[in-house]
């Protein structure tokens, strides 16, 4: 079964052409705004165009051609746009590198890309550029946003590849245009590396034509206009980040951008944005500290806090079956939006129109909450091979616990054995430098197997139910998915940092548990258990007791042979340094489980 969409309208043939498009359509209008210590300070188009060429220039001076790869490796922030877009308009292709990578690592993804340059962020970055140096035949260049070039030849400032920029570009005025007009849409614009939750990571090869089709796909839905607010904090060498960098090249609108993940409440109080992404532990915890503080409250504003809820989600479901609210229920509503979910809504500015989830799937019950308050969240699907959205629910029809339907142009079909094929305008071209590997996920025909299992509605709607490699059958023969399992837990337990559902071949389901240091130590404060280190917590009868809760309002909502019969609370948060999760936080399931296999074996002992 397949569901196809309305076709995608012409597009340019370039991410460099949709900025120049955007530049001659909105001049003077606000690009981009960033924290600059004392406040905010606002680019528009025609000046972020100025910045864009003196950092072009700069990388046409070092020698930079067509499809050459040139690396970013920062955390998110106003100057990794500024160095993307450049990137981009010369006809070069950027690398993404996780701030958090490892040097070993870093090394890799330099030298399996070839990379000439690379944008870095600070010394500590450098750093790991410099420990493998010998190892990194291709690079020349090591241009640092923060920091002092200690002397290494290799290594200038931004400011100083400006500066030969503006040189560079006094003597070949319309050098960037001409750039830009020599890039097709096959020519390879960003070369993304998977998180490598087995093996080596590898880089997905996405050309211009997957950017320029992303920001006119999602333009033709509607759901976004260049009076749009977005504010960005997501990882930009994350996929889901550069989409969304791509949607506004086309759209329009004004980005805010500031990757400190500490400031995201105020920023929101700040910034006052219309939409914002984010993955779905984002949405747990603001429901977590939001509900848990009024909870811990009590009396009347705790009535009154349930009572609220409960009108909004009778309202949430009539909406979700296409009824309509009635008279009463309507004036409740009303009720409820003045003396409680306004002031919900206000914590994160007062102007949300909505939210987009993806990167993770999103528990039905965090959606549920944030719908029932009048918040509502674009749950999509996209994977890196797909360069981030392949489907997104729509506004006004948004099916929750689905990811929508497709993008307009787009196909999802789905295999015999349940997985979920995909085919459109977003997809790789292939793996660098692994054919083997491309040719087991990529048809002939374009169709890619994503490694999910799913189902479609009758109206093309997604479901996604679990990873194809991850799907549990007990000794019983019972099939669970752990991913079912860890979504529900997550979004219970404010706690928890990660859940591994264990089981394959095994007579019943076990867990490990992470806990969040930061949420442990608030909960420890109100329970007269301050005074533990976080090693004394987990092991403490009373964390157990408090997760145990957890796991059987869980349970209680599972099928039996889906049920944690046993779990063990891990001694430490699980760590990037440690192998355990990946740059972009993904589990990495084999390897906590060889970790901590004598756990496991004792739940089953």
């Amino acid at each position: 079964m397949s569901a196809t969409a309305e076709e995608v309208v012409q597009r340019p043939a370039s991410v460099g052409q949709m900025f120049l498009d955007r530049v001659e359509a909105s001049p003077d209008r606000e690009a981009y705004r960033y924290p600059d210590g004392n406040g905010w300070t606002s680019v528009t188009w025609t000046q972020m165009r100025d910045r864009v060429w003196e950092v072009g220039g700069g990388l046409l001076a070092l020698g930079i051609e067509l499809e050459q790869r040139v690396a970013i490796a920062s955390s998110t922030r106003f100057e990794w746009l500024l160095a993307d877009l450049a990137i981009n308009c010369v006809g070069a292709a950027s690398t993404t590198v996780y701030p958090t990578t490892k040097p070993d690592d870093v090394a890799y993804i330099l030298s399996d890309s070839q990379s000439r340059i690379i944008f870095a962020e600070n010394d500590e970055q450098v750093a790991k550029v410099l420990e493998h140096r010998a190892e990194l035949p291709y690079l020349d260049t090591v241009v640092v946003f923060d920091g002092d070039p200690t002397g290494d030849d290799v290594v200038i400032t931004l400011d100083q590849l400006c500066q030969r920029g503006r040189d560079y570009l006094a003597e070949n005025p319309g050098a960037i245009e001409v750039a830009v007009g020599k890039i097709e849409p096959e020519h390879l614009a960003t070369l993304i590396y998977t998180s490598g939750t087995t093996g080596r990571p590898k880089g997905v090869r996405l050309v211009n034509d997957n950017w320029t089709y992303e920001g006119v796909a999602v333009d033709q839905l509607g759901i976004l206009g260049p009076d749009d607010l977005q504010y960005l904090w997501l990882p930009l060498s994350h996929v889901l980040g550069k989409m969304l960098g791509a949607m506004q090249l086309r759209i329009g609108f004004t980005t805010a951008v500031d990757g400190n993940i500490d400031r995201i409440v105020e920023n929101l109080g700040v910034i006052k944005p219309t939409f914002m992404g984010a993955p779905p532990r984002i949405y747990e915890k603001v429901r977590a500290r939001v509900s848990g503080s009024v909870e811990a409250e009590g009396g009347i504003k705790a009535k009154l806090f349930r009572w609220a809820f409960g009108v909004g989600l009778r309202a949430s479901r009539l909406r979700q079956a296409g009824k309509r609210v009635p008279g009463l229920l309507a004036v409740q509503l009303k009720i409820a939006d003045a003396l409680v979910f306004r002031k919900i809504k206000e914590r994160m500015g007062g102007r949300i129109r909505y939210f987009i989830s993806g990167s993770a799937p999103l528990s039905r019950d965090v959606a549920e909450w944030f719908d029932a308050a009048g918040l509502v969240i674009l749950e999509g699907y996209g994977l890196m091979e797909t360069s981030a959205a392949f489907t997104v629910n729509r506004p006004g029809a948004t099916r929750i616990g689905t990811v929508g339907p497709p993008l307009p142009g787009s196909e999802v079909a789905i295999a015999e054995d349940g997985e979920v094929l995909v085919r459109g305008g977003s997809v790789m071209r292939g793996y660098h430098n692994r054919p083997e590997e491309t040719a087991e996920v990529l048809t002939d025909d374009g169709w890619l197997g994503t490694g999910d299992i799913g189902t479609l509605d009758a109206d093309g709607y997604l479901r996604i139910t679990d990873r194809k490699k991850d799907l549990i059958k007990t000794s019983g023969g019972k099939y669970v998915a752990p991913q079912k399992v860890e979504i529900q837990f997550m979004a219970e337990c404010p706690y928890a940092s990660q859940i591994i559902v264990h089981g394959n071949q095994r007579q019943y389901i076990t867990a490990l548990v992470a806990l969040d240091p930061d949420a442990l130590r608030e909960w420890a404060e109100t329970h007269d258990l301050g005074r533990l280190t976080y090693e004394e917590l987990v092991a403490a009868p009373e964390v157990r007791d408090m997760v145990q809760q957890y796991i059987d309002q869980v349970n209680a909502r599972l099928e039996r042979w889906e049920t944690v019969k046993k779990f063990e609370i891990l001694p430490a948060a699980l760590a990037v340094e440690a192998g355990e999760v990946t740059p972009s936080m993904k589990v990495r399931r084999r390897a906590v489980e060889e970790r901590y296999q004598d756990l496991l074996e004792g739940m089953y002992t």
